[in-house]
């Protein structure tokens, strides 16, 4: 399993945009943290959430939870540096959630232009399972070095929604709630919810995402990246092995690796490409391959 970094540089400069660029240059080029901190900026607002793109499939100017979910990658990524940034949006995240402490998938959005269907019409009453859990388990990373979002009471209360909302599944659920499900409780060493949500993960791992495109799927590296996570257990050492192979052999010849699942406008497409690249070489280097 080689990995070409170089050629992965290569491919940045050529395809990304400039945040994943900057991430790319922080993990693995002993980059400023400061410039990634900059080029995230561009996607703030002033209310403290994202916006504008930075889910390259929410193309909306307002913030909303998917740029979140991208913006707290960038605060983990640049560790064990800090910015008060990541504190002030965990704050927006509590003014958006409702009562029963989770996130809506999406909030209200008048400019729609180039977003998928599922975040432009998506129910901002009702709390979604799916993205709280992603970006709770995302602002947990950032917690481990930044003592302002350990002590910040949101990512506790969405927790507790999640975790009670884990409790009510008697039947398995859309393949993508079930690996962000399964990512938290890995996250919080949740040996026994692991187990729970384990019954709706076969041995081999590979889950159909119900209404994505021919052949994509969750796979055992979507329920259990982490080499030291109580969800590795759920699997045979020679089926993780299988998929570390199969993620690494993903890189192209020009360096890069692609999405398995629809972009819905041209910039997205072409942002996918960075994003992708920047995440799957972090899930390779933190199981020892890069």
């Amino acid at each position: 399993m080689n990995i070409d970094l170089k050629t992965a540089a290569a491919f940045m400069a050529t395809q990304a945009r400039l945040l994943d660029r900057r991430r790319f240059e922080v993990l693995f080029r002993d980059g400023d943290p400061a410039a990634a901190l900059a080029a995230l900026e561009a996607y703030r607002n002033p209310d403290g959430g994202y916006g504008h793109g930075l889910e390259p499939d929410c193309r909306s100017a307002t913030s909303q939870p998917g740029g979140a979910l991208h913006a707290f990658e960038v605060f983990a990524d640049i560790g064990p540096a800090t910015s008060p940034r990541a504190a002030e949006l965990c704050d927006w995240l509590t003014s958006i959630s409702l009562p029963d402490g989770g996130i809506p998938f999406g909030l209200p959005m008048p400019d729609p232009f180039g977003s998928a269907p599922f975040w432009a019409g998506a129910d901002p009453s009702v709390s979604s399972l799916q993205i709280t859990a992603i970006v709770a388990v995302t602002a947990y990373r950032v917690a481990a070095h930044d003592p302002a979002v350990a002590a910040h009471p949101w990512p506790a209360k969405a927790t507790r929604f999640c975790l009670d909302e884990i409790e009510k599944l008697d039947e398995a659920p859309h393949a993508l709630v079930l690996a962000f499900a399964m990512k938290l409780v890995d996250a919080l060493g949740d040996t026994r919810l692991v187990e729970r949500l384990g019954r709706f993960v076969p041995d081999d791992g590979v889950v159909a995402v119900g209404g994505g495109i021919e052949g994509e799927s969750m796979r055992p590296l979507d329920f259990a990246p982490r080499p030291d996570g109580p969800a590795r257990k759920l699997f045979r050492p020679e089926v993780i092995d299988a998929d570390l192979r199969r993620v690494a052999a993903g890189q192209h010849d020009d360096g890069g690796w692609r999405v398995d699942y629809t972009s819905y406008s041209p910039a997205a497409a072409l942002e996918w490409n960075g994003l992708s690249t920047v995440n799957t070489l972090s899930l390779l280097r933190n199981n020892g391959l890069v």
